[in-house]
């Protein structure tokens, strides 16, 4: 199977090539146990996983569109992200393109329980960084409370002091007075911008000037001596560089040339797009929208062989109330004490019953047969008399391969797996819904995590979920729709199904008294 490596490190002192280069080594042992060819490697270097601003990982991303390669092989979840919104969309990307992801250091299985399972991990690595984040924010509002720098790129016209506080740097500084005297003066920042481009000046990030750029030096109350970073503001904390009646008559033509932004289309997410089929004809349900006589949008899922083809019957269904009613089912079904040990215990058991430990194992004692046998060999040449400065450099270069083999060996053979039962029962206690957990938010991660498909009929809907029962099938719920007897059209997958039939707002639509208009099996 042709598979790319995706390696990354973030910013910080702890963090170096060693980082990259150990986790490519990894990456390339799994590799070697389970049959995967590497053709590519995609580094990105000093930028955290809490972001998808990352050109190596855009440029993955695109050319797996172009099938390039069959799977991407990372060290560990967090390195593919820390955040489980990215790492979701992201996947999904990579899965319409008939790419898959492996974790060189991480099992989990395929299977409806190592989707689970790699939900568990994600949670923690986002925690992780969250509690990192809140280690870096604490020293760093203790250095803002001595106005020092925080680190980032300094505001062009200053420079780092020896006590880490800021200095003017005095090379930068006129360029600085020089932006805010001509736009004071009438000339718009398109002529400013041009004008800095042709002297060659350049930005604090060593870049040309655009209107962002400069923008950003005009409303920056640093140069006014104002202090401003992790939540302390302090006036006078900088030297100031412009003058404040100065910066004063700047800021109200700002104000004055502001123009409205633009008005953006919002985004919507079709949290059952891939796992919600059509119950007629089997095919799979795409997420549309249409614009109602006022102007309001309705957004929906309809049968992707009624809308292109026009082979299916199927009415289109509402995607908040399909959606409310996956998640009511999977509440009602999943999150209860009882079936929450029991994911716990079958994910501790998938996890255990993974072979790639075992196979790595296999790899590195077959590595250090061969080793030793090499060593043997040339020791027999050595004995005899065949003595040369290569034949000492090799063996040299042995006998330190096998002391890496052995420490690998014995690290590979204590080693745990990542979640005990105890890690995983508390990360799934998680997936209640907070009181203040937007319901968008909440909707995508009982999604993600627990369903498999939803099949939609016209009276009754079948959830599966990532579970095996003791046939080793996948676990559903069965749910029969309650149709009022005054309106038999109003069962819920009418094209003019109404949201109101389950009741009440988008929160009361999420606690599990609203089922009772439909029956669990």
């Amino acid at each position: 199977m042709k598979t790319v490596i995706y390696a990354r490190y973030s910013e910080g002192g702890s963090q170096t090539e060693q980082s990259i280069e150990g986790q490519v080594r990894e990456c390339q042992q799994y590799a070697k146990t389970h049959d995967l060819t590497i053709v590519d490697t995609y580094i990105d270097r000093h930028i955290t996983g809490k972001t998808d601003h990352r050109p190596q990982f855009q440029k993955m991303i695109k050319d797996s569109s172009k099938r390039l390669f069959e799977a991407v092989l990372v060290w560990k979840t967090d390195r593919f992200a820390r955040n489980r919104y990215d790492s979701a969309i992201y996947k999904n990307q990579l899965k319409k393109n008939g790419v898959k992801v492996f974790y060189a250091k991480e099992n989990i299985p395929d299977g409806p329980e190592g989707i689970i399972l790699e939900s568990m991990l994600e949670g923690m690595a986002e925690y992780y960084s969250a509690e990192l984040s809140q280690k870096i924010r604490r020293g760093m509002r203790e250095s803002a409370h001595k106005c020092h720098v925080t680190g980032g790129y300094l505001a062009l016209g200053y420079k780092i002091g020896p006590d880490k506080s800021f200095e003017i740097d005095e090379q930068q500084a006129p360029i600085v007075r020089k932006i805010f005297n001509m736009y004071d003066q009438g000339k718009t920042v398109t002529k400013i911008c041009a004008e800095l481009n042709a002297m060659d000046v350049k930005t604090a990030r060593g870049g040309q000037f655009n209107k962002n750029s400069l923008r950003t030096i005009l409303k920056n109350e640093k140069y006014i001596g104002i202090y401003d970073a992790q939540g302390v503001r302090v006036e006078g904390g900088v030297p100031s560089i412009v003058d404040k009646a100065l910066f004063d008559r700047v800021q109200l033509r700002i104000s004055a040339n502001h123009k409205a932004p633009a008005r953006k289309k919002a985004k919507v997410d079709y949290y059952l797009s891939g796992k919600l089929y059509c119950g007629s004809c089997g095919a799979g349900m795409a997420g549309e929208y249409g614009t109602g006589k006022g102007g309001e949008r309705h957004y929906y899922y309809i049968c992707v062989n009624k809308k292109r083809l026009k082979t299916c019957d199927r009415k289109a269904v509402r995607k908040d109330w399909i959606e409310n009613l996956v998640v009511e089912a999977t509440q009602e079904y999943i999150l209860q004490p009882g079936k929450l040990e029991s994911i716990a215990h079958r994910c501790v058991e998938v996890q255990a019953l993974d072979t790639s430990q075992n196979d790595e194992l296999r790899a590195l004692q077959k590595q250090l047969s061969e080793t030793k046998t090499h060593i043997k060999n040339l020791m027999a040449a050595i004995e005899q008399g065949i003595v040369t400065k290569t034949t000492k450099r090799r063996l040299s270069d042995l006998e330190a391969a096998q002391e890496q083999i052995e420490y690998d060996i014995e690290e590979c053979s204590v080693r745990q797996p990542e979640l005990n039962e105890q890690d995983i029962r508390y990360l799934l206690s998680q997936f209640q819904r907070e009181t203040n957990e937007p319901l968008a938010e909440y909707t995508e991660k009982i999604i993600k995590t627990f369903v498999n498909s939803v099949r939609l009929f016209d009276d009754h809907v079948v959830v599966v979920y990532n579970l095996v029962n003791e046939k080793n099938e996948l676990e559903s719920s069965f749910l029969k729709f309650l149709s009022d007897p005054e309106n038999p059209d109003k069962s819920g997958v009418s094209e003019c199904s109404d949201l109101e039939l389950f009741g009440g707002d988008d929160e009361s639509r999420t606690q599990p008294n609203s089922l009772r208009r439909f029956i669990c099996g």
